[in-house]
């Protein structure tokens, strides 16, 4: 069974934690790895396998989690922009063996009953080897107005229901055959392509012609083939419509951590009720049930219940607890005023090391670079800036123009507006440099790249 692992969600429902140059399924909310690591780590004891899909920016993240976690062959679908689960489902699917059986997963929820998660897996390869399209049905503990809902008859999957108001969630919970849809399914390949051409045809006809050619363990369609295939989820495609349809209902501890008091309620509470995530614990006086979130800054709380408190480098969020789905609303609102505040935290991370913005003026702007060993940024130049470095710690190699010198802690280099340049390290060590650039635009669309490892990664 191959675990297919969706990541291309960006998670903005958790800004200011989570960004589109990292989403919250790569972030380490919990301790020292991520919510896709986790996933990872869970899977591995039921699938053989695992193909990924990401978004084709962020996809170096996987790879560099997927390494920690052991596993060093794997399958990536790259998608260059976002079209919804039912083409990811699809694309992943015409690109492996007909008869392989998929455990589809999203990457950023939570599961703390693993073996109540293999019983209901197990159970579902069967019906899918039945040549069934399952999916998975999660008890509810409460009356959730923010999940869709599945009504079933045993494993016989009678309706799905949109995200209700408290009221009909109130009734779905005393009908007893309500199940908050998880999200996750399992099917073999072949059959779900032939409830796609029922009902979905656009979807797959599309899908085929942006694969055409392609092949390998790293699939990416362009940017034109797969803005052709139309943007829809599973649930709308096929499994809304089709007769093949099973569900099964499973209690194991789940939450799709799509909120912050999602989080406030997996978390470890204090006595308080209080819970505190990040190196740095804040200091209480008479509060309680409260989250905080920080790394950066000391946070005390003196007379506060039931608040949020979320805070990194650049931006602060505070919510009273039970209405963080408005953070939404903040979201749209910085898309408009500054679209940068949901793209990058201060630090941003590369496939060659990550770069911290420390200072942005209207004249100059001040980044530290940190290069892994063995890697290098791409050969590139600008239009609007002139550079100039100085080597804090570590050994570099310096491409200016023709000329290529070696720099040591200490060491600094100046690149002329227009010069064609690179930054390597080539010692066993990190690489950082303080980078200061002056200039009258300092933005990252500012790099005309000559020659790239890694693409637009």
């Amino acid at each position: 069974m191959t675990n297919l692992i969706l990541c291309g969600g960006a998670g903005t429902r958790l800004w200011p934690i989570s960004r589109s140059s990292v989403p919250k399924q790569y972030f380490q909310l919990f301790g020292k790895d991520s919510l896709f690591q986790r996933t990872v780590r869970r899977n591995k004891k039921l699938c053989h396998d695992f193909f990924i899909a990401s978004s084709l920016d962020t996809a170096f993240i996987a790879e560099q989690q997927l390494e920690v976690e052991g596993v060093t062959t794997c399958r990536f679908l790259l998608e260059p922009t976002g079209r919804n689960t039912a083409p990811a489902l699809t694309l992943a699917a015409l690109a492996s063996d007909p008869d392989t059986i998929f455990l589809v997963t999203p990457s950023d929820h939570v599961i703390n009953d693993e073996e109540a998660l293999a019983r209901a897996v197990q159970r579902a390869e069967e019906l899918a080897r039945q040549d069934y399209l399952v999916t998975f049905g999660i008890h509810p503990e409460y009356p959730e107005t923010g999940f869709g809902y599945i009504e079933a008859s045993g494993e016989e999957v009678l309706s799905f229901r949109e995200k209700p108001d408290r009221e009909t969630a109130e009734g779905y919970l005393r009908a007893g055959n309500y199940f908050w849809n998880s999200g996750m399914f399992c099917y073999r390949g072949r059959v779900l392509l032939e409830e796609m051409e029922k009902h979905a045809p656009k979807v797959l006809e599309h899908s085929r012609l942006a694969l055409q050619g392609l092949s390998g363990n790293k699939i990416t369609p362009s940017m034109e083939n797969m803005e052709r295939i139309p943007s829809i989820s599973i649930d709308y495609a096929v499994m809304e419509k089709s007769h093949l349809i099973r569900v099964v209902p499973v209690s194991m501890g789940w939450s799709d951590l799509g909120s912050f008091d999602g989080i406030w309620e997996q978390g470890k509470q204090d006595p308080l009720g209080n819970v505190f995530l990040g190196s740095r614990a804040p200091e209480t006086f008479s509060s309680s049930n409260n989250l905080v979130i920080s790394a950066e800054r000391d946070i005390a709380l003196v007379d506060v219940d039931n608040l949020l408190v979320v805070d990194t480098a650049d931006a602060l969020l505070l919510c009273s607890r039970g209405n963080s789905q408005k953070v939404r609303e903040v979201v749209q609102s910085y898309r408009q005023k500054n679209p940068a505040l949901l793209e990058n935290h201060v630090t941003v991370p590369r496939p060659w090391g990550q770069f911290t913005v420390l200072l942005d003026t209207a004249s100059f702007k001040v980044k530290r670079i940190d290069v892994i060993p063995g890697r290098r940024l791409s050969l590139q130049k600008h239009r609007h800036r002139e550079e100039h470095w100085t080597v804090v710690e570590g050994k570099a190699k310096v491409t200016i123009g023709q000329n290529v010198i070696e720099l040591s802690r200490g060491g600094r280099a100046f690149i002329p507006r227009g010069e064609v340049h690179r930054l390597e390290n080539i010692g066993p060590d990190l690489l950082s440099i303080v980078e200061v650039q002056i200039g009258d635009y300092f933005g990252e669309d500012d790099i005309i790249r000559i020659e790239d490892d890694y693409s637009r990664r």
